[in-house]
């Protein structure tokens, strides 16, 4: 299995569809969208960039909502040899200031709804963005801004590829570290075809009649897959939606266009299970869900098993290796496992020594494939501490079992997964520690009663100061992504330290376990 070495996505699912032409790509909340008017689309968009002056190489940020403008814009950026950047639309304006900065793009794509924190991210740097195009504006465009669809109507389609090699940047993907401060992770053209044709077609086993569905938005190296990469690679139809995946906009969709694959994380899946709105078997479609973003504990998965006669899939990826490495099987699931290596990857667990641990030690995960990014751009430290050789350290800890399934066992570090997205402890303290009556803090995460990990601050306060757990959720929310904030809130009188001062955090998790 191997790629030319002159490769474009883009053009390679182009080519895969051409048959397909009138057959639904896209199902959002406005219509739908037919392969044809897909390709059609992208091209259009790729002849806009080139003409307003975007380089190849050059970088497009991405700041949008799912709908099929988003498919449009990534795929017209991989056309024209430009790098698209697609970041979360949780963040706040200090993080896209920082992104824009970092990435220097050149041009953004903003859908009309996140226009106004863009405009006070641009505010906050000295890097200008010489093109900005609104998706579905909201209102008046500032000025030097142009209308996404007027843009499309205006431009020829542009009549070939940029001429990129399988091992070009293709795209970007902001990864979050321990410092807090995003990574911007470097794919390549070839990283797409290599999740598709060894996880999304052996794995998934999706055909052309599949409708496939993600909770997890295509910012996500998950989502991105899931919603673009895989179904388009089989012919598939894909439903996005624009909201929040609450268990009530989930099930309109299962009801209303019926998905066949559903791709989810844990969180999702209890809040679903839990809700009185849950639908009946008969009311659905759905023939196999996935599930990844963090470990799946097996009650739910068994649950919802017996709910809908459905299994759910867990696996890991990461974004370094832009989608699912480890993973169970349809028709061979170990609940309460991550499965087994995908074909196609290597994996070790090693210990502290660096050395292959035996079955039922937990080791650090190393993982060895072909999807594995270039770098984390302008981050040499980082890129070395990961990217070593033909290894990826992911920074997860596994156990293994005698079968050969592999057990999730924490984070090498203190980073914290909440909801399939990290969470860094040091920059959730940082913030507590701006209240004027906040002393000190630490962050863990604690288990709910699903099993889900959620953050919980330790906090001491000044001396003579008072403060409701309620107001320093909310003081947290003002200033970080809404889903940053401690979910639970404990006061007490000092944390425990080492004796040169540094806060143990591991005590924390003991007194946890022992509760």
């Amino acid at each position: 299995m191997s790629l030319p070495p002159r490769f474009n996505f883009a053009q390679h699912l182009f080519d895969l569809n051409r048959d397909r032409a009138q057959r639904t790509a896209y199902i959002d909340d406005r219509g739908s969208l037919a392969y044809g008017a897909l390709e059609d689309r992208a091209r259009r968009l790729a002849s806009a960039l080139t003409h307003d002056g975007v380089h190849r190489e050059e970088r497009v940020l991405l700041l949008m909502h799912d709908s099929s403008d988003w498919p449009v814009a990534f795929l017209g950026c991989l056309y024209a040899g430009v790098v698209p950047v697609a970041v979360n639309t949780l963040l706040t304006a200090d993080d896209y200031a920082y992104m824009l900065d970092h990435s220097r793009a050149q041009a953004a794509i903003v859908s009309g709804a996140l226009l106004a924190v863009l405009q006070d991210a641009m505010g906050r740097t000295p890097h200008e963005v010489r093109t900005l195009l609104v998706s579905q504006p909201t209102g008046p465009l500032p000025e030097g801004a142009q209308d996404f669809e007027a843009v499309l109507a205006q431009a020829t389609p542009l009549a070939a590829p940029v001429n990129t090699a399988a091992d070009d940047p293709g795209f970007w993907l902001y990864s979050s570290g321990s410092t807090g401060k995003p990574k911007g992770t470097v794919h390549t053209h070839a990283n797409l075809w290599w999740t598709a044709e060894l996880y999304g077609k052996p794995v998934l086993g999706l055909t052309e009649n599949d409708v496939c569905f993600s909770a997890a938005k295509m910012y996500f190296a998950y989502g991105l897959g899931n919603a673009l990469t895989f179904p388009l690679s089989v012919g598939a139809t894909v439903v996005l939606m624009a909201e929040r995946p609450t268990p009530d906009a989930t099930f309109r969709r299962w009801t209303q266009h019926r998905p066949t694959v559903f791709f989810g994380a844990p969180t999702g899946f209890a809040g679903m299970l839990a809700s009185p709105a849950l639908p009946a078997r008969e009311a659905v479609a759905l023939r196999m869900c996935s599930s990844a973003g963090e470990a799946l504990p097996g009650e739910i998965a068994q649950r919802f098993k017996a709910h809908f006669g459905c299994e759910i899939i867990d696996g890991i990826g990461s974004t370094e290796m832009l989608h699912i490495f480890i993973s169970n099987r349809p028709g061979d699931v170990r609940y309460g496992t991550t499965g087994k290596p995908v074909e196609g990857y290597e994996v070790e667990l090693r210990g502290e020594d660096g050395r292959p641990v035996p079955d039922g030690e937990v080791g650090d995960l190393y993982i060895r494939g072909p999807s594995a990014a270039l770098m984390y751009w302008a981050n040499r430290e980082k890129s070395r501490e990961t990217f070593q050789g033909g290894w990826t350290k992911s920074g997860d800890k596994y156990t293994r079992d005698t079968d050969g399934y592999y057990t999730y066992a924490g984070r090498s570090d203190d980073m914290l997964k909440v909801s399939g997205i990290y969470v860094s402890p040091f920059e959730v303290e940082a913030t507590l520690m701006q209240h004027p009556a906040v002393l000190e803090s630490a962050v863990i995460g604690v288990q709910d009663g699903e099993g889900l990990t959620k953050t919980k601050a330790y906090v001491v306060l000044k001396q003579g100061q008072q403060a409701a757990a309620q107001a320093l959720q909310a003081f947290v929310k003002e200033r970080l992504a809404a889903y940053k904030y401690p979910r639970f809130i404990e006061f007490i009188e000092e944390l425990p330290k080492t004796a040169t001062g540094k806060i143990q955090r591991f005590r924390l998790r003991e007194k946890e376990a022992r509760a």
